[in-house]
């Protein structure tokens, strides 16, 4: 605004037509003249509303707005929003569900009917966010192939920018906590086994379900709350302010600069790591049979080496690649479906973790029983 210049705001009929147009600025500093126009609205009489000539919108400004429609759903009557731009119809949405609603039902009254209809929705809402990352993992596959195809297309230094930043740094954290749950899982066999006198086999415990479970799922829920929340701050951020209609207008992929070297480093990084947990936990879970046990490490070593298969091996690390699509998929879909508020970017990132760890779990319980009916 130019200084000196004082705010206005106008409710007039729009041209040709029955809508109500209003015009101007409508904030803080308007909204008493605003308000006071708007009540002067008769539920019937206004099918619509065209924002199509406001020129600043704020949160005060939202609300009588929000306020307007809400008095008209109570007398029965529906008033439309028309001509919104995207930035005012992401805040009259965050005002709208941050009003309060005192004539909300109790969980107690709610119908059969009503719950099979909130059940359904939420199956039906599951189904079309099932569909959603399909179609961005398509994208991120469509955008591989382009660029194997066309390499001067592809961000090299980006891709080893992010393979630091979810593979390297991930090392210590993933290090430290495959270490101890080998110290764990030695201990807690060890006193176990031991009322049989079978500790020697507590190196077959810790082998099997280090290589073949706990050392990658481990390994991707860790990375999945640090990578996918990071992949959806970050997206997020540029889409609030508006950098990635910036990439566009400049003739800049988005899915080709920030899909691509994300979910590939991650694709590339993970194996990686899960190789590394797998070696910490069986350090882990020699010192432990050491102290514990007895059991010396040339000891442990024929043990591992006789009792246990490379099969658990390749069993274990199989899985990190369909682990990281997943992780890379969610973090970026959700960075995507950031809108132009912190509430939203807040929301959108536990909601990327939250899916994250639940789907690779998922993706690890259905690879079990995949192998064990194959007899892997």
């Amino acid at each position: 605004m130019i200084e000196g210049t004082k705010p206005h705001v106008t409710v007039h009929a729009a041209d040709g037509s029955g809508d109500i147009r209003v015009s101007g600025v409508l904030t803080i500093y308007t909204v008493t003249l605003a308000q006071t126009e708007l009540q002067k609205l008769q539920p019937g009489e206004v099918p619509r509303l065209d924002l199509s000539g406001l020129t600043r919108l704020d949160t005060a400004g939202a609300w009588a707005l929000v306020s307007l429609k809400a008095r008209f759903d109570k007398a029965g009557h529906t008033l439309a929003f028309t001509q919104v731009s995207p930035e005012a119809a992401s805040l009259l949405d965050s005002v709208e569900h941050a009003m309060p609603n005192p004539e909300t039902r109790a969980a107690a009254r709610l119908t059969v009917s009503d719950r099979l209809d909130r059940f359904g929705r939420r199956v039906f809402g599951g189904m079309l966010y099932l569909r959603a990352l399909t179609a961005y993992l398509g994208i991120f596959l469509h955008r591989l192939g382009r660029a194997l195809r066309h390499p001067s297309e592809f961000s090299v230094t980006s891709l080893v920018h992010h393979c630091e930043e979810v593979g390297l740094k991930a090392v210590p954290i993933v290090s430290l906590m495959a270490f101890l749950i080998g110290v764990v899982l030695a201990f807690q066999g060890s006193t176990q086994l031991r009322q049989f006198g079978a500790e020697v086999f507590v190196v077959d415990l810790i082998a099997i379900s280090i290589l073949r479970e706990l050392g990658i799922l481990l390994t991707a829920i860790i990375v999945a709350g640090r990578t996918a929340s990071a992949f959806t701050a970050a997206i997020g951020s540029m889409k609030m302010r508006e950098e990635i209609d910036a990439m566009r207008t400049l003739g800049l992929d988005p899915a080709m600069n920030l899909f691509v070297p994300r979910i590939l480093a991650l694709f590339i990084m993970l194996p990686i790591l899960g190789l590394i947990a797998n070696i910490a936990g069986l350090f882990g879970g020699a010192l432990m049979a050491w102290i514990d046990l007895g059991i010396s490490p040339a000891m442990f070593q024929t043990r591992l080496v006789e009792g246990t298969s490379v099969t658990h091996v390749f069993v274990g690390l199989v899985k990190a690649p369909v682990f990281a699509l997943i992780i890379g998929v969610v973090g970026c879909h959700a960075g995507m479906q950031v809108q132009s508020n912190a509430e939203s970017l807040g929301r959108m990132t536990s909601n990327a973790v939250v899916a994250a760890i639940f789907a690779v779990i998922v993706a690890d319980a259905v690879f079990s029983i995949f192998f064990a009916r194959i007899g892997i």
